[in-house]
């Protein structure tokens, strides 16, 4: 299968403190992994890295093959980011912030088009001409969903995508996930929620003070075995 992204004895230091220790991890395309960990556990660290919003003090972090400190403008074509809050133009409808969003990546879509990736992304027919200034946490990010897919990323990073969301809206992201992940979209996902990583999750890691220090198989622990191990471990 194919490495989209990669990590090797990924390191990021500031003064005394180790943010990230010695990551290494290799992501395959069409695989959601999620990251858990406490608050300053490294899991945004890690994506900033491979965002190049950073720069490692130490190993490198590959988008595609690519190292992202040498090329960190070359492989936003290749990536999505979405945060634990999505910004968007208040003031603007949801079929105008991603025709914005879409041509800044040098796309030119129709008012077509645009709805149809708002539509897939599964937001409302009524909201997206509706100004974002009165969305909901969840319709932002499917906002942010349509804009990954309209840019043809390969790589999704989220950063506590689900915090926030009621079960509802929470139940809808992880199908969208699982969706894109079939048509190829490799997923990296940071999160506190035990439930939707192992929901979601063929892999799942738990880092505590910069290090991962397990690996488990989503497909063969249930979500209360999961939280037993995490809680285990945070324990020491």
């Amino acid at each position: 299968m194919d490495i989209v992204l990669a990590a090797a004895e990924l390191s990021k230091n500031y003064g005394d403190k180790h943010a990230l220790q010695s990551l290494n991890l290799e992501l395959r395309k069409g695989e959601i992994f999620s990251l858990l960990g406490p608050n300053g556990a490294g899991k945004s660290t890690t994506i900033n890295l491979f965002l190049g919003f950073i720069q490692p003090t130490s190993g490198t972090a590959c988008i595609n093959g690519t190292d992202v400190a040498k090329d960190p403008v070359g492989i936003k074509k290749h990536l999505a980011y979405i945060p634990e809050q999505v910004m968007l133009y208040q003031n603007l409808t949801g079929i105008e912030n991603l025709a914005l969003l879409t041509a800044l990546a040098g796309f030119n879509y129709s008012k077509a088009e645009l709805v149809n990736y708002l539509e897939r992304a599964g937001l409302q027919t009524d909201a997206i001409i509706k100004r974002v200034g009165a969305y909901s946490k969840g319709m932002r990010q499917k906002v942010g969903i349509a804009a990954a897919v309209a840019k043809n990323a390969k790589i999704l990073l989220l950063d506590e995508p689900t915090s926030g969301l009621d079960p509802k809206a929470s139940n809808e992201f992880s199908e969208l996930l699982i969706q894109l992940s079939g048509q190829g979209t490799a997923v990296f996902m940071a999160t506190h929620d035990i439930f939707r990583a192992r929901e979601v999750s063929s892999r799942i890691g738990i880092m505590k003070n910069g290090k991962l220090i397990d690996m488990l198989d989503g497909s063969r622990l249930n979500a209360g075995e999961i939280e037993q191990l995490y809680l285990d471990y945070m324990k020491n």
